[in-house]
């Protein structure tokens, strides 16, 4: 595996949806040519393993306690990339993540990516890349059979999951110091795009944004990195790397046109400072921990005025927004010094938080700016 010190690398160094998972369906006759290699040949593959997971030993069912692989503080610029070096070194940490699936469409399949990040064989990936899995198969770079994974956790709202096989020795990751990611950076996204034959594919881009917040039909997502690398169905749950082969990212959606909107090249990562901590929260659940996310009892609006932030349009009795002096109108432009981008920034902002947490929401008020402090709460049951 390349060293990302020697010369193989350059001197040192809108409207959003998830990509659609790849399914595999049962055997139809009259499926035109292309579309029947592509869905079938991905059925039979999964079929033709079934007898050789039996002997695989089972993974384990707790999370690991090996501290992830984390990259210096970088203060300055990155070099070209030298995309062949940094693919051939991240490969040993990028894996196909295969799923069996039964979901509101029935019976199927889903493939995507996913990226080891202990070598005990704890394994990210994208949480609607295993929803509604009823079993889950891992393949590791240069091997020709899928071992069973056992998912230890999931965050829906983040979407990112956390999957466990059974082995050691391992490559992980190194994931980038999140405040070493600057925009330009040049990143190249790395999965198994379309679960095309053979290795991941690889696209090379730049970091375009950082912080982006969108709505998929999943939720909301928040401290995304924008990136104009290609991103396809299959890569949910890949690295996106620098120059070092850090992850600073792990691909999550893209940006589609409709009727009234051209989208191109704008693709989502999730950033490695929402990631880092989700992990250690996936890690917590695995091992008995219940996460609650914070609630703060508003209703949200969009700003209709070219302004950034989320109007307040309710707030409900007896809620910490209530208790904090909220009022109706206000505009919430930041949290914690984070700044809001509309409502499902807010949602996002909010989410992240535990009952408890004291947070610091900065409102506009008929034109005055004003600091207010919330204690969250959990969300009251229904």
């Amino acid at each position: 595996m390349p060293d990302p010190s020697t010369s193989a690398f350059a001197p040192p160094s809108s409207s959003a949806a998830l990509p659609k998972r790849r399914r595999r369906w049962p055997r139809r006759i009259g499926v035109a040519t292309v579309a029947a290699i592509a869905m079938v040949g991905a059925g039979f593959a999964g079929a033709a393993t079934y007898q050789w997971l039996e002997r695989d030993p089972a993974p384990p069912q707790r999370a690991s306690d090996v501290a992830l692989d984390l990259g210096a503080v970088r203060e300055t610029d990155l070099p070209p990339i030298n995309v062949a070096a940094v693919a051939a070194y991240v490969a040993p940490s990028v894996v196909t993540v295969s799923a069996d699936v039964d979901g509101p469409l029935g019976p199927g399949g889903s493939i995507g990516t996913g990226v080891i990040t202990t070598s005990d064989g704890e394994v990210l990936t994208n949480a609607h890349v295993v929803e509604d899995a009823t079993e889950i198969r891992v393949r590791l770079a240069g091997e020709t059979e899928p071992r069973l994974a056992e998912l230890l956790a999931v965050d829906p709202g983040n979407d990112l999951a956390l999957l466990r096989i059974a082995g050691d020795g391992y490559v992980p990751a190194t994931f980038a110091e999140p405040d070493s990611v600057r925009i330009g950076d040049e990143v190249v996204a790395i999965g198994f795009a379309l679960d095309l034959d053979g290795a991941p594919s690889v696209t090379l881009g730049i970091v375009s944004a950082l912080e982006r917040t969108i709505q998929t039909e999943h939720g909301a997502l928040d401290g995304l990195i924008q990136t104009d690398a290609a991103i396809s169905s299959g890569n949910s749950g890949g690295p996106l790397v620098n120059a070092l082969g850090e992850v600073v990212g792990i691909n999550t959606a893209v940006a589609r046109s409709d009727s009234t909107t051209a989208a191109s090249n704008i693709g989502f990562a999730i950033s490695g400072a929402e990631a880092i901590p989700v992990i250690e929260s996936l890690r917590q659940q695995s091992n008995g921990a219940v996460r609650a996310e914070g609630y703060l009892g508003v209703g949200l609006d969009d700003r209709r005025d070219g302004g950034q932030g989320a109007v307040i349009g309710v707030v409900e009795e007896g809620t910490p927004a209530e208790a904090s002096g909220m009022l109706a109108d206000d505009v919430v432009i930041a949290v914690d010094d984070k700044t809001i981008d509309g409502a499902v920034g807010l949602v996002a902002a909010i989410r992240d938080h535990q009952p408890g947490d004291e947070v610091e929401i900065v409102v506009l008020r008929d034109g005055e700016r004003l600091t207010l402090t919330v204690v969250l709460t959990g969300r009251p049951e229904t």
